[in-house]
């Protein structure tokens, strides 16, 4: 079976992975939400992308009882960054 879905292009992936910290936090309105819901529907990559970040979040929201030392929080904010501009340049 085969759906009628076109291959989504990067920038549409891009744009997507941008809205799915919004999605995963319960803050887009109903029709971006069933269109990130579509798209992810068709796009393994994208649907393992927001796996993962719907697992750092559980377990980030499960660790929140202790404070990070400064310096690790610092490294943590440093990596993400490097990662989000990894991800928009890809």
């Amino acid at each position: 079976m085969s759906h009628s879905h076109p291959e989504p292009t990067p920038g549409e992936c891009a744009d997507f992975l941008e809205q799915i910290v919004y999605f995963l936090d319960n803050e887009l309105d109903q029709a971006d939400c069933s269109a990130v819901r579509l798209h992810l529907d068709s796009c393994n990559p994208c649907l393992e992308k927001y796996d993962l970040q719907r697992t750092v979040k559980a377990v980030v929201a499960r660790s929140c009882a202790e404070a990070a030392p400064e310096e690790l929080r610092d490294r943590v904010l440093l990596r993400i960054r490097e990662v989000q501009v990894q991800i928009r340049e890809s």
